[in-house]
């Protein structure tokens, strides 16, 4: 069927037409081309006769002339008079191409094709796509939505959902499963999805930020070490001892010395090699993310404006059907030329309300569609990011360790040469030593003669 905005001024026309015919009708006492509901003229030779439809059918003329019946209650439409028995059509409808002509969801005249609550109820086949206001074929019904609309964005009815491929179906991708809100576990409302995933990552960046700070921390109190380290290397403590013992002494506050230069280089790797590039990174993934967080906010408001729009020019069109109805049933009451201009403009306000719908759920379709591209890109680009600084976290706490491993390997060497002394140690070398250099004489005292 043709959408809503290309029924031009044939359709209308014809309409028209028939209007004009109804009149004609009246003035000369014969039945007209639009019936009472329920009611259907009897054939020719039988004018006598009043055939009754089955309870809920009514009966139409399209503008080409060919009548065709509508059940109010489920919108079914077919072209065969339905069964008094059953209340069904007699026979099986024609092939979709033949369908009873609707104009704005509207039959010619004027009854519904469906509810006002479930008329735009339809399967987005891509963006842009014309919506279906109309009936969809002469005895088929539509019992189940193909969509619904949570928060302003469309999906497919769960009952009648097709079945959908995923994205990156072996990845657990942030494109294929954040789609949907989620209830806020403090029970504040609802969350989006993607509100989700951001949340995660800043708990990513608050996490690099604490980090940062652990190393500064590490930082300081390396400093502080080697600041003590070489404080105490100058302390005069046992300065005194002699020998192989003092000389290792002596290496042991020297040691002590260079444990304290090594610990200092230590703390400046740690600051340019590890807590530098990690607050760099922070800051640069920090802008990555207010980008997106922007970007995505800004296309989900443009999304929830057009579906208002759907929805105040959906309640328009309602409210223009319901003008364009009562109008018709008062053409039936009472023939007027003042009344038939009514219809007329009725009618023209009507599809104008139609073509208006049928504007604003192509821009909105159009925003959904950007929406969801820059969803796709945007966590994508998440992905990325979020694999870019647990890498790099890694890669920098690898180098923490390994600066780690270098200083205990410095420490080692410094302690190296006091242990080589230490080894060296001979208390007899010392003994001899130092009683060569402080011998008061070695001739021994003797018993006294009387």
């Amino acid at each position: 069927m043709p959408p809503v905005s290309h029924l031009g001024g044939e359709t209308r026309c014809g309409f028209e037409k028939q209007e004009r015919e109804s009149a004609r009708s009246r003035e000369k006492g014969l039945p007209g081309r639009t019936e009472k509901p329920g009611m259907v003229p009897p054939p020719p030779g039988e004018e006598s006769q009043i055939i009754l439809l089955p309870p809920g059918w009514q009966s139409y003329l399209s503008p080409q002339g060919r009548r065709y019946y509508v059940n109010t209650t489920t919108n079914e439409t077919t072209w065969e008079r339905p069964s008094s028995s059953s209340g069904i059509p007699a026979s099986p409808g024609p092939h979709r191409s033949s369908l009873p002509p609707t104009v704005n969801g509207y039959h010619a005249a004027g009854t519904p094709a469906h509810p006002p609550e479930t008329a735009h109820m339809s399967v987005r086949k891509s963006t842009g796509d014309s919506q279906n206001l109309g009936s969809s074929s002469p005895g088929k019904k539509q019992n189940k939505e193909n969509t619904i609309t949570i928060n302003c964005v469309t999906f497919p009815h769960p009952d009648t959902m097709p079945e959908q491929q995923l994205l990156k179906p072996t990845e657990w991708s942030y494109c294929d499963y954040f789609w949907a809100d989620k209830k806020d576990p403090q029970g504040n409302g609802t969350m989006a999805g993607f509100e989700l995933l951001l949340q995660k990552q800043l708990k990513g960046k608050q996490m690099q930020k604490e980090m940062s700070e652990f190393i500064r921390e590490r930082i300081k109190i390396e400093e502080e070490y080697a600041k003590n380290l070489a404080k105490l290397s100058q302390n005069s403590l046992a300065a005194q001892e002699e020998g192989s013992l003092g000389e290792a002494w002596a290496q042991v506050k020297k040691s002590l010395a260079d444990e304290a230069e090594v610990h200092l280089k230590f703390s400046a790797k740690l600051h340019s090699e590890v807590e530098k590039p990690l607050m760099n990174f922070r800051e640069n993934f920090k802008k990555d993310m207010k980008k997106c967080e922007h970007h995505i906010t800004d296309l989900r408001k443009q999304l929830a404006s057009r579906h208002a729009a759907v929805e105040k020019a959906r309640k328009a069109l309602t409210e223009r059907q319901r003008d364009l109805e009562i109008k018709t049933q008062q053409l039936e009451i009472k023939l007027s030329n003042k009344t038939e201009e009514d219809i007329k403009k009725a009618r023209r306000k009507s599809t104008q309300a139609g073509d208006d719908l049928m504007r604003c759920v192509d821009l909105y379709n159009q925003a959904q569609s950007k929406w969801f591209e820059e969803m796709v890109t945007t966590t994508l680009e998440l992905e990325r990011l979020e694999a870019e600084r647990v890498e790099m976290i890694r890669q920098h706490l690898c180098q923490y360790t390994q600066l780690r491993h270098e200083t205990d390997m410095f420490n080692q060497s410094t302690v190296e040469p006091v242990d080589q002394l230490l080894r060296k140690v001979d208390p007899a070398k010392d003994r001899e030593l130092w009683v060569r250099e402080h011998k008061t004489g070695n001739i021994r005292p003797v018993d006294m003669e009387i």
